[in-house]
């Protein structure tokens, strides 16, 4: 999900800092607002703030960002950023994939406030503080429909600042079905971004309403991979993947793109606008200045003005966050200065801590050991998707759990390192394992045949993709991959449980839910049958850090070089 913010240098310091809380309010103290007359027909400057990628990361004691360095050029420093309390006053959202998970109808519950019906077993719980009263901003997207052809959401809201108008237009990646369980997209159609963004633009056009913004839960990649520090580099180094695409479709009218999902930190300017990501879980922002002309209703593109900025937070080290404000040009010094006074996260800060009381004995408990870290680094498997994997298999491998050969997990689902903090054994809370693996997924156990296995190992690099995504396999599976190989060739010399695949005719395997039922782009598991559901990831988890397992360092997909 992405969220925007914006206000005028008209509201004076006071009211800005009250409307945008921590999102860098003071725009009214900028260098903007000297050039701010009040009559009707100067100019006026609007502020867009987006972040994107939240994943409920209301916390901020763990969070960081690594910035660069502002006394070492090349090199990064990790700054303590991002918060629910430091990212307050948000006006609008569009929604991001995940928001499809549990379907369209909890989605709308969560929007429209309620609670939700919980089971015994499941890992959260619903309005522990009574009822839920939905969201307080307003969503939007053009390009979700329903099965009668109706948005399942407005395609755009506008919003009006010093007496202009600006359009907000939103879209999902189009993708989204691939990557959601297909039960949480079901009834919904996922159409093409610019195509729809495109077509409520001219809607909005000819209502006069010509500064145009899109929102699109859709993003790419910038830079030197490896080198994460090009996010402000406005020569937009080596720019690619589906937000690039999409851009270059877009109607001339669209003035300004904040883009999502990849996680990654861009500035780019493509066919004159500017192109924005800042990296996820509210830890910086994309900021924007429109200078809009009052009586055209347009945007001056080039007077505006764009930089990606961290999110500060109580935990950032003084002297560096000096050091950062000190090299940055106005107005954006001016702006985090500014931030570090706000006082609008207040009543967030306070509720983010009643959640967090609430959940802290369970969060807390203890409920296994490890040897040693398990992280989701790696040019095949990793050693978190390993653990996982190997969780899942004990738990389902006796005949009365499923009868599994093997496990495999997809590194979408692994979202955070397991780390073994002081010395081994380490212990692991239930918090630290609801952070590795937080969608509260079911084990199901199914048969594929020995060529729709194979088949399956060989969709982790599609027809035209450049490179694979790897499910991390369970101990009881190692294979050979050869990249140069042809499609269909790649995977090479498979033993499950020290066998050739050639000598098994089926596959008994486990795999979480959202892999079930084709997730990740895996539709040959629907193929599977004899299925049998399983308990949560999380128990599977709990049973097999009994054992305090330890890292293990090798690959079990070697790559044939």
């Amino acid at each position: 999900m992405a969220w925007t913010s914006l206000f005028t240098p008209q509201h004076g310091a006071a009211s800005a800092r009250r409307r945008v809380g921590a999102l860098l309010a003071g725009c009214a103290a900028l260098a903007l607002l000297a050039g701010c007359a009040t009559a009707p027909r100067e100019p006026v400057t609007v502020r867009v703030i987006a972040f994107n990628d939240f994943h409920g990361n209301l916390e901020s004691g763990s969070l960081s960002l690594p910035w660069p360095d502002p006394d070492q050029p090349g090199r990064a420093k990790r700054l303590n950023a991002g918060g629910a309390a430091f990212l307050a006053n948000t006006d609008i959202a569009i929604p991001g994939n995940h928001e499809f998970d549990a379907g369209k109808d909890e989605l709308l519950r969560v929007l429209r406030g309620g609670c939700a019906t919980v089971k015994p077993e499941d890992p959260t719980t619903s309005c522990p503080f009574g009822r839920h009263e939905g969201a307080k901003f307003k969503v939007f997207a053009a390009n979700v429909i329903n099965a009668d052809g109706s948005p399942l959401f407005a395609p755009s809201v506008v919003l009006e600042r010093g007496g202009v108008r600006i359009g907000f237009i939103g879209a999902v990646t189009r993708s989204t079905p691939s990557i959601v369980v297909p039960s949480g997209v079901a009834g919904l159609r996922f159409v093409d971004e610019a195509a729809a963004i495109n077509a409520e633009a001219r809607r909005l056009q000819a209502q006069g309403i010509q500064a145009l913004v899109a929102v699109v839960h859709e993003g790419g990649d910038t830079g030197t991979p490896g080198q994460p520090l090009e996010w402000n580099d406005a020569g937009c180094p080596r720019p690619r993947g589906a937000i690039f695409e999409i851009v270059r479709q877009l109607d001339p009218a669209i003035d300004a793109v904040f883009s999502a999902h990849t996680h990654q930190g861009y500035r780019c300017v493509v066919d004159g606008r500017p192109v924005m990501q800042a990296t996820a879980l509210g830890r910086g922002v994309s900021v924007a200045d429109l200078v809009i002309d009052p009586s055209t209703g347009d945007v001056d593109r080039a007077r505006t003005q764009h930089r990606n900025l961290p999110v500060f937070n109580a935990g950032s080290d003084v002297q560096l966050r000096d050091r950062i404000v000190a090299v940055e040009a106005e107005p954006w010094a001016s702006a985090l200065r500014q931030s570090l006074t706000a006082t609008a996260g207040a009543p967030i800060a306070a509720r983010v801590a009643e959640y967090a009381a609430a959940a802290a004995p369970r969060a807390q408990k203890t409920v296994g050991r490890i040897g040693g870290s398990f992280d989701r680094s790696g040019r095949t498997d990793s050693s978190a998707g390993r653990l996982i994997a190997d969780a899942q298999h004990q738990a389902t491998r006796s005949p009365d759990r499923g009868g599994a050969d093997l496990a495999l997990m997809n590194p979408g689902g692994v979202r955070t390192d397991l780390p073994c903090r002081g010395t081994p054994p380490c212990a692991v809370t239930y918090g630290d394992i609801f952070s590795m693996q937080p969608f509260g997924n079911s084990l199901v156990v199914m048969t594929l045949s020995a060529t729709d296995f194979k088949d399956l190992l060989e969709s982790q690099q599609a027809p035209g993709r450049t490179s694979p995504t790897f499910m991390s396999p369970s101990a009881s599976l190692n294979y050979r991959w050869d990249a140069k190989a042809a499609h269909g060739q790649r995977v090479q010399d498979v033993l499950i449980q020290g066998r050739p695949l050639s000598s098994f005719r089926e596959v008994r395997l486990t795999v979480n839910s959202f892999l079930a039922e084709g997730g990740d782009g895996f539709v040959i598991l629907r193929n599977g049958r004899n299925r049998l559901g399983g308990e949560l990831d999380l128990d599977a988890m709990t049973q097999f850090l009994a054992t305090s397992p330890s890292p293990d360092t090798r690959s079990r997909i070697t790559l044939a070089e």
